[in-house]
């Protein structure tokens, strides 16, 4: 292992996950049950293990937080804005994709005290920079015509 004597920033991964199971598509979100921003929602995600790509770490925070699995993520963008998060610099990488199975159901475990769908025209406050992550993703997602 190498050490550096400058500070580095973190880097996590979001995961923006629609469906549609009417005329008006969803977005799945989470309740954080730790700080920062305890007890808001946010997106799901959450930092990459050192053995694994980010892509991993998109799926397993979001089976690890929701429960839903089988969703095929697209990389989306990624932020970095200095102070986006309160504790320390960090850079997160999100991606989207289309929840195909409807009959899954989503709960929220690990550091997520719930999770609920919500409409993408209904959205409640979000953390972090979220509502910016979920502005672009529902663009990215017409554009790549997912619903």
């Amino acid at each position: 292992m190498y050490t550096y004597p400058y500070p580095r920033p973190a880097v996590t991964v979001d995961a923006v996950v629609f469906r549609k199971p009417a005329s008006k598509a969803e977005i799945l979100l989470i309740k954080r049950a730790r700080a920062p921003f305890e007890g808001h929602w946010a997106l799901p995600g959450g930092f990459i293990e050192m053995d694994e790509t980010p892509e991993e770490a998109v799926l397993r925070e979001l089976k690890e937080e929701t429960g839903i699995t089988g969703v095929e993520m697209k990389q989306l963008h990624t932020y970095g804005a200095v102070d986006r998060d309160p504790r320390h610099r960090t850079l997160s990488i999100a991606y989207f994709g289309l929840l195909s199975d409807n009959t899954q159901t989503a709960s929220g475990a690990d550091d997520a005290a719930m999770a609920a769908w919500y409409s993408t025209e209904d959205l409640p406050r979000l953390a972090f920079d979220h509502l910016q992550i979920v502005q672009d993703a529902i663009r990215a997602a017409g554009e790549n015509h997912l619903f």
